[in-house]
């Protein structure tokens, strides 16, 4: 049961997040893939409401707070928005989807709720997009790692 709970808060975590979890579940754990991805999964999105409705809060106690926070967010986000604004103007909720489920460092589901607040999709659309792509992602690592330990034994004759 520990090890359960371990691959959950790894898969919590914003660094690690179920690009961590899934690997660590099955190869240092032991667990199916199936298992692996499920845990990871439920890790990972547990906190993406939280996270879009809280992030528009804190933003707004931050910047009337702080002054160099709203100045520093107010530039960081017209900057990101005139670089990207255009794929997520066009492309919408999938382009959300798609920058999450590229299993990548810094392209899951914390940085899918910035992005939903940074580019104003509507929480209930970005909800759907993260979790879909979190699924989607977690297939993907999942497949790699299982893949990769075949792969593994198979040269190494294990």
């Amino acid at each position: 049961m520990i090890n359960e709970i371990i691959t959950f808060i790894v898969a919590a975590l914003p660094l690690s997040e179920l690009r961590g979890a899934i690997p660590l579940a099955i190869l240092k754990f032991g667990f199916s893939p199936l298992k692996a991805l499920l845990i990871s999964f439920l890790g990972n999105i547990l906190l993406v409401l939280p996270l879009l409705f809280g992030l528009e809060k804190i933003s707004g106690y931050l910047s009337h707070k702080f002054y160099w926070f709203n100045k520093f967010f107010n530039w960081l986000f017209e900057r990101t928005r005139r670089k990207h604004g255009d794929h997520f103007h066009y492309w919408g909720d999938l382009a959300l989807l798609v920058f999450v489920a590229i299993p990548l460092p810094l392209t899951g589901a914390y940085s899918g709720a910035v992005a939903s607040f940074v580019f104003g999709i509507p929480k209930k659309h970005a909800f759907w997009s993260i979790v879909l792509g979190v699924l989607i992602a977690g297939i993907i690592v999942t497949a790699l790692t299982v893949f990769g330990e075949t792969m593994f034994k198979q040269l190494f004759f294990l």
